[in-house]
């Protein structure tokens, strides 16, 4: 086993220096970053992404919401002189201003209402993630696409299934969320630093999330040591719930300052190569005895997108957890079916 599972998650928007890219010329340029959907996450994400310079971004939304997106592109680089950072920020509805693009980040979707779950996203999603990615395989068939919409599992699969890109350029965000809200809630429960706290979180994105205790440490101390096994067993509870709490208190819409987060920071580790361990929904085929699927597992996230998986040695109990995990998946990816032509 790992004697650690992944370092301590730190905030993308500190760093100020831009990204830069070798072309086939062996010219540098920066990154060109493009974020899909201009709703709440898409629009926070390109916020986070440009002021920590990792590159130019532009945000794309459908041609219904008309100068939306150029609207909020421009108020951000608008703020650029005052918060002291250098990207280029394009607001648009046009794909073509999107093509050639590094990363792709995708947030299209509708969101959560009070009373749903992922799953009830689901077929009109799966529609939307679907168009999306025909776009993508058209305008930037070399990009590193990381998928943010929900149920997340089955959107990246999605997604995949259409691009036809090789796996390793098709990741799905949701483990770097899950595991900051189980960092937060220890942190809060134990009345310390969240970055003191390590921890990781494995399979699906929803009720089914597994976190694994005995990766989890507080200052290199087991948090068994530290909290009782029933308080954080209620911990894990919430950490399941904690999309759903958000929905429940907002009433009016879905999280979206720490999913922006997240994705900038897999947009980091991509853009500046900078292999982080994160755990990230990956293709696992052999790797978990997946068998095809993606599924939140630890990753090294570099340059060329999932350079490699990280298998961990479970307890009996985390095993267990992680295939019933892993069975939610695949149910929810058959009810989903094939893209249709």
């Amino acid at each position: 086993m790992l004697p650690l599972c992944q370092s301590g998650i730190s905030p993308v928007f500190v760093v100020k220096k831009s990204s830069e890219i070798q072309t086939r010329g062996k010219e540098m340029r920066r990154a060109k970053i493009s974020v899909i959907g201009a709703g709440n996450v898409g629009a926070t994400t390109a916020h986070w992404c440009a002021a920590a310079e990792l590159g130019d971004v532009v945000l794309l939304d459908i041609p219904a919401t008309e100068g939306m997106p150029a609207g909020k592109a421009l108020d951000l680089f608008q703020a650029s002189p005052i918060m002291g950072f250098d990207s280029k920020i394009t607001g648009t509805t046009d794909w073509s201003d999107t093509a050639a693009s590094d990363v792709i980040v995708v947030t299209a979707g509708i969101a959560r209402k009070p009373g749903m779950s992922r799953d009830d996203l689901l077929s009109t999603n799966a529609k939307i993630v679907g168009d999306v990615a025909e776009q993508i395989k058209n305008t930037s068939p070399d990009a590193i696409v990381i998928v943010v919409s929900n149920p997340l599992d089955a959107m990246v699969q999605r997604t995949f299934q259409v691009l036809g890109f090789p796996p390793s350029r098709v990741l799905g965000q949701a483990g770097i969320l899950d595991t900051a809200r189980y960092r937060a809630f220890l942190a809060m429960e134990l009345g310390v630093s969240v970055e003191d706290i390590t921890a990781i979180l494995l399979g699906g994105h929803g009720d089914t999330m597994v976190p694994i205790p005995s990766c989890t440490s507080v200052g290199g101390i087991p948090v068994t040591q530290l909290i009782a096994s029933d308080r954080l067993d209620s911990i894990v509870e919430r950490t399941r719930k904690g999309g759903a709490e958000i929905v429940g208190l907002l009433k009016t819409g879905s999280a979206y300052y720490a999913p922006a987060a997240a994705s900038a920071q897999m947009v980091e580790a991509v853009v500046r190569d900078k292999k982080r361990l994160v755990p990230c929904a990956a293709y696992c085929d052999s790797e978990y005895s997946v068998g095809g699927y993606f599924v939140g597992v630890p990753v090294i996230l570099g340059g060329s997108g999932v350079e490699k998986i990280i298998e961990l040695s479970l307890l009996p109990d985390e095993k267990a957890a992680l295939n019933k995990s892993i069975d939610a998946v695949r149910e929810l990816v058959a009810a989903m079916g094939r893209p249709t032509a």
